[in-house]
């Protein structure tokens, strides 16, 4: 999913369900010098979104774990 998020950024976040970030993302990409910036920002968005994850089932097994 990193590659993609590099290579085809606005596809990352298609593939993720954020269809108007991923519009925003291929206007920005659609330029040379825009592409750089969009991979990025994929990348970040997407490393955000796998720590949010993790975070959501460490939060729930802490939970479970005291009931």
């Amino acid at each position: 999913m990193t590659l993609i998020a590099i290579l085809f950024p606005f596809l990352s976040f298609f593939l993720r369900g954020r269809i108007l970030t991923g519009l925003l993302c291929l206007i920005l990409q659609v330029t040379l010098i825009g592409w750089i910036p969009a991979a990025i920002w994929a990348v970040i968005s997407l490393q955000n979104s796998r720590a949010d994850r993790r975070n959501r089932e460490l939060i729930r097994a802490m939970y479970q774990q005291h009931k």
